[in-house]
This record gives C-alpha cells, sequence and structure tokens, in this order.
C-alpha cells in the first residue's frame, strides 16, 4: 500500500511536473535574507454535499480544489501568497510576494527535509466515491420517513450529508516534510413539530474521520431520527423558563461547545502573546475550581478533530491545558510558540492552501470527576438543567458568552419538573470556570459535528466534558 506521501506525489504534485525530489530546493530558495522561518503548503481537495427538505433534494454539490501556499516569516510578520496551480513557476512567483516582507535579497540558505512519520489515527481512503449520489439520495429519503413515522406531529424534515477528503503536503525550511490524508463525513438531521399550532425544532448529526459505509448503517440513522424527533417533541410542552442567577446544570458531551468557546479560544497562543485573553501571563494560577482539568487532544482515533499532523506538519499530541484548576499552557502553532520561546504544541491549523495557520483547538473537553448527574439535580433546590444549546455569541478575548439552550429543564427541590423554552445561559467563561462546584463521572465527547470559526477560517473540531454543576450562573428566560 502506498504512503500518504507517495500519493500525494502522485495526484498533488505529479500533475503539475513536480516531485518530493524538487521541494528541498523551491524551499530553500525562500530561505533568504532575514527570514527566520518559511514553508509551503499544499492541498488537494474535495467536497460533496447532498440536502434534502420534505422529500425533495434541495441541494447537491461537488466541489474540486487544489493548490499551494507559501509563508514566510521574519518576528511576527508573516509573508503570505498562494496559487491555484501547483508547479514550481507559480510556486516561485507566490515566494517573491511572500518574500518582499524582509529588506532586500541576500544569498539564500540550504534546507534539508526529513521526512515525518506520522501515526494513522484515521482511514486514508476517499468516502465521496464509496456510494453512488442515487445511494446517498436514497438514504436521506429514508431519513425523512423515519422522522415522519415516529410521529404525526412533525411537519418538516431536512437531512444533509457531507462528505470531504483532503490530501495535504508541507514542506518547511525547519526540515519538516510531512504528509496527511484526511477524510471526514457528516450527517444531520433538523425536524419541525407542530401541536394546536405551536411550533418547535429539534436536531441531531453524527460525523468524524471514516468511512461512508461506516456512517450510513442503520443503528445510526435510527438514533438519529430518535434524538431529533425527541427534542422537538420535548419542545412542544416546554413552558417559559425563568430568568436570575441560579445553579445550573450542564449534560454531558455536546454542552462542552460552551466549554470550547468561553474558554478554549482564551487558551490559543496567538491571544495569549499578545496579552489579549484573559489567561495571558497566568500560568501556574488558579484559573479554575479545584477538580477541573481542560484537554485539548488531536490523538483520538477516528474523531472530527483529529489530527496525524497539523498544517505545520508537526505531530498531533495530547496536551494539558488547565490541571486540577491550575493553568498550565497554552495550545501553540510554530510562530507564536517560536516568538513565546515555547515548544509548539501540534495546533497550527488553517482552512485551506489558501489561508494562514494560526493556533486553534482540535478535540478540547474537561476529565471527568467522581459525582453523579443525579446527585448534581438533587443538590439543586432551583435552577436549570441544560441538556443542549443552539446558537450563542462569544466575545473570544474575554470570555463574555451568551448562548441559548435547544432543550432545557427547570429543576425544583431536586427533581425535574418540566421541559422550559427561551433559557439562555449569560456569563463570563472564567467566572463560570471558579463556579463549577460538581464534576460528574460521566465525560462524554460529541457527536461529530463541531466547526469552529476564528478569523474568518472554519475548521472542523470535537468538543466535550462530563457533567457540571455550575453553582451561580445568569440565566435569561421567557417567564
Amino acid at each position: 500500500m502506498q504512503t500518504p506521501l507517495q500519493i500525494i506525489n502522485d495526484t498533488l504534485l505529479g500533475p503539475g511536473d513536480l516531485a518530493l525530489e524538487q521541494l528541498e530546493s523551491l524551499v530553500s530558495e525562500i530561505m533568504v535574507g532575514e527570514i527566520d522561518f518559511a514553508d509551503l503548503f499544499f492541498e488537494r481537495a474535495e467536497a460533496e454535499t447532498f440536502s434534502l427538505e420534505d422529500g425533495e433534494v434541495k441541494d447537491a454539490s461537488y466541489h474540486q480544489d487544489a493548490g499551494v501556499g507559501v509563508r514566510t516569516c521574519v518576528g511576527d510578520r508573516q509573508g503570505f501568497a498562494y496559487s491555484s496551480e501547483v508547479s514550481a513557476a507559480r510556486i516561485r512567483e507566490a515566494a517573491n510576494v511572500a518574500i518582499a516582507i524582509q529588506k532586500g535579497r541576500k544569498p539564500c540558505r540550504a534546507v534539508n527535509l526529513d521526512h515525518v512519520t506520522a501515526p494513522k489515527l484515521y482511514s486514508s481512503v476517499n468516502p465521496i466515491p464509496e456510494c453512488t449520489s442515487a445511494t446517498k439520495i436514497a438514504f436521506l429519503l429514508g431519513l425523512d420517513a423515519k422522522a415522519r413515522s415516529r410521529d404525526p406531529r412533525i411537519i418538516q424534515v431536512q437531512a444533509t450529508l457531507s462528505i470531504s477528503y483532503r490530501e495535504i503536503l508541507v514542506a518547511a525550511t525547519d526540515g519538516t516534510l510531512a504528509a496527511d490524508i484526511r477524510p471526514l463525513v457528516r450527517l444531520s438531521v433538523s425536524v419541525l413539530a407542530e401541536k394546536n399550532g405551536r411550533r418547535e425544532r429539534g436536531s441531531a448529526g453524527l460525523g468524524g474521520r471514516y468511512s461512508l459505509e461506516r456512517l450510513l448503517i442503520a443503528d445510526h440513522s435510527e438514533q438519529l431520527v430518535r434524538n431529533a424527533v425527541d427534542q422537538a417533541l420535548v419542545n412542544l410542552d416546554a413552558k417559559d423558563c425563568p430568568a436570575g442567577e441560579m445553579p445550573v446544570v450542564l449534560a454531558s458531551g455536546w454542552p462542552g461547545v460552551l466549554l470550547h468557546e468561553a474558554v478554549g479560544h482564551g487558551l490559543e497562543g496567538d491571544f495569549n502573546r499578545k496579552g489579549s485573553s484573559f489567561y495571558a501571563g497566568k500560568i501556574g494560577q488558579r484559573v479554575a475550581s479545584q477538580g477541573v482539568t481542560v484537554v485539548d487532544d488531536g490523538t483520538l482515533a477516528d474523531r472530527r478533530g483529529s489530527l496525524n499532523i497539523d498544517d505545520e506538519g508537526r505531530l498531533s499530541q495530547r496536551n494539558v491545558l488547565i490541571k486540577d484548576g491550575i493553568l498550565v499552557g497554552y495550545m501553540q502553532d510554530k510562530l507564536n510558540a517560536r516568538l513565546m520561546a515555547v515548544p509548539p504544541t501540534g495546533n497550527g491549523r488553517r482552512e485551506s492552501y489558501a489561508h494562514l495557520p494560526m493556533p486553534r483547538m482540535t478535540n478540547t473537553f474537561m476529565e471527568a470527576g467522581d459525582a453523579t448527574q443525579e446527585d448534581m439535580i438533587k443538590s439543586v433546590k432551583k435552577g436549570i438543567f441544560a441538556v443542549n444549546f443552539g446558537g450563542g455569541q462569544v466575545d473570544i478575548t474575554s470570555g463574555q458568552f451568551v448562548f441559548a439552550a435547544s432543550e432545557a429543564y427547570l429543576i425544583e427541590n431536586g427533581k425535574i419538573v418540566h421541559p422550559v423554552k427561551g433559557a439562555t445561559l449569560i456569563g463570563h467563561g472564567p467566572e463560570v470556570m471558579s463556579a463549577i462546584s460538581m464534576i460528574g463521572d460521566d465525560l462524554a465527547l460529541d457527536t461529530g459535528i463541531g466547526i469552529c470559526g476564528k478569523n474568518g477560517q472554519s475548521v472542523p473540531v470535537g468538543v466535550g466534558q462530563p457533567s457540571l454543576k455550575i453553582d451561580r450562573l445568569t440565566v435569561g428566560g421567557t417567564a
């Protein structure tokens, strides 16, 4: 079987009359004058999407792209240019733009590339041709039928299947030569239920870096439909949510998106190097309740946010960010790590060859504790149990957030009373981390649907947490 490096040599470099043997020379040409560091990022990508609404195909698309990005770094300045044509001539043209950030033209310095041997955390098979378009559409139509058959109150069904496949190659002046092949599949279902003129939505999704065949199995589709329909029906009977400061219990899994947004971004190296994060300069200080340990781990098999290598050719790794409430580290790409005099952590990510890399999360979660969700609920006199989240807004650097709960319940005297609608959680991420009083024994990661945006770039990520009890949180409600 061919290695990713051999495959990419044939599919990405070959069509432009390039070969791996030429990369040392091309990279050396960029390492001129004041340049501290430079790299070439090659990419070939395919993406396919099918969307159905009420039994009809609303969108069917296929896209293919390939190109190369050239980056140079001098201090904290970056020069960058890219081309959608992968050839030596276009790389040299892009390099002439990228090296313009340094003064003058001095002789280049030779670079010796050393191939990085990456782990195999996921399949390298392209999932797009695994099934025909007709098979994919028929599967989505089956989801529509299953959702409607579960309850007559379901009046609308939307289903989307998204599949992508990326081949990347990194050649850098620090000697890095690394390749990766990344499949990604995602399935989502959204339903609308109606009762006595009232309408409510429910949704569910599933995905990861694995084969399409593994995604399109009956057990998965049954569970997705059940989750989406049950959420919509629960919300049909929901009452107005009370407002005010109160205890909140968060369920395990997807509610970890609050941790990702309100805390995780503040632990990325660029914000801390620039001093714009709440966590800047606080290594070794207590920033969360005792028992809180936050990890970013890109090495989890088949997970949506996992990477064999990051987009700078560094091996992915498990990074402990907060340990027992103490801040112990940040997520770093090569540029910010060099400027902060710390090692890179394998968190350099970019949306495509047309974008610069920056420190980004992979799979970010809080480790489990020893409490039970049942005991958390029993300990609350009056509060909210938030099971699922919809949209939200976050100020990345300050950690201020507003999140809307798509499924939540009122707790009174230690018991769940009834579902509530219109619940929003409002707070400051670092303050919430210090208000955690119970950490569950039920750590779960999300089902593989996360997309993270930063500086106009989107990348797939994973989130997770155990159930948590937060003693004080502002709840916005409609009651």
